[in-house]
């Protein structure tokens, strides 16, 4: 397998919960910053318009959403496992929740006005008014909506206290003695209010809920090495992408190997990418498109919080 290519910035929620789930395999990665709001000129070339951070790059094949990618890891490398066999449902539920319900609080909070102050103090307004413009046109056209502040407050001692008790009584991680892909997920966007010193009192009186975080952070981001963006299309370009072999799986879509598709989230950045359809089964849909830069390329997509449908 190429070596793993992260596209990331360094404020971006996910992104940390990318690099921590690096660091907890002990992997080595490469390591892409891309801008924090459109245009992704680079980026862009790699996923045909997919626009959500981070996105991980094996070669010519460009993986999307962090719950694919945990998944990309565990194939990686088995162990330690972020999806620990005999509780996929729980792991991948909790995440799921995690990722989507605990995240629209984390954004709500850190959205308020002096939060807002703290987070870009001294950026240009320029970039401000264009990030937050940027973010409006993320939630157009999908089902999520943003969490008003005063409803945010208002559950997120709901949300804490019962992290916290869990904590208390069960062990170091969510489920048990060893991290997984749920504390990852929690993990985020607790990290995203903590980042923040005009919203971090947010998290004061959880005392388990600090020394989980401190434990997460531990495991810190792998090695990695810098990597100019242009060179990370380069060697999709250079490299071929990964071959499947026939599926038994029967598509709900009734859609067929080669036809022509279009994928896109449902929620937010549903911005579209279209191509042929290689591969699909209960957990992933793989689509092939052509780039002038990044030649052919193979975009990964985790079924849940996708749709596809024929054009």
């Amino acid at each position: 397998m190429s070596e793993l290519i992260l596209h990331h910035y360094p404020q971006s929620p996910f992104a940390e919960k990318a690099r921590l789930m690096l660091g907890f395999k002990g992997l080595a990665w490469q390591s892409v910053m891309i801008p924090a709001a459109m245009p992704k000129p680079d980026l862009t070339a790699l996923t045909g318009g997919y626009r959500r951070t981070p996105v991980m790059q094996v070669g010519a094949d460009i993986y999307c959403d962090t719950a694919l990618i945990a998944r990309l890891l565990e194939e990686t490398k088995s162990t330690p496992a972020l999806i620990p066999e005999g509780r996929e449902a729980a792991a991948t539920a909790l995440a799921q929740f995690a990722d989507q319900v605990l995240f629209q609080h984390a954004v709500a909070i850190n959205f308020q006005p002096h939060g807002l102050a703290a987070r870009f103090a001294g950026a240009p307004e320029a970039m401000v008014k264009g990030f937050m413009a940027d973010r409006q046109k993320l939630f157009q056209g999908g089902s999520a909506s943003r969490l008003d502040a005063s409803v945010a407050l208002s559950q997120w001692p709901t949300l804490l206290s019962r992290l916290e008790t869990q904590l208390q009584r069960d062990g170091e991680y969510l489920l048990g003695s060893q991290a997984c892909i749920a504390d990852f997920a929690y993990y985020h966007p607790l990290w995203f209010v903590a980042s923040n010193k005009a919203v971090a009192n947010m998290l004061e009186g959880y005392p388990a809920v600090g020394e989980w975080m401190a434990r997460i952070a531990d495991f810190g981001h792998g090695s990695h090495a810098d990597l100019d963006p242009s060179d990370a299309v380069q060697i999709a370009n250079e490299a071929t992408p990964r071959t499947y072999s026939a599926s038994d799986f029967v598509s709900p879509d009734g859609l067929q190997v080669g036809q022509a598709v279009q994928v896109n989230a449902v929620d937010y950045g549903t911005d579209p990418v279209t191509g042929e359809l290689v591969y699909e089964d209960a957990e992933e849909i793989v689509v092939a498109r052509e780039d002038d830069r990044a030649g052919r390329v193979q975009v990964h997509f985790p079924r849940y919080g996708f749709r596809i449908q024929a054009i």
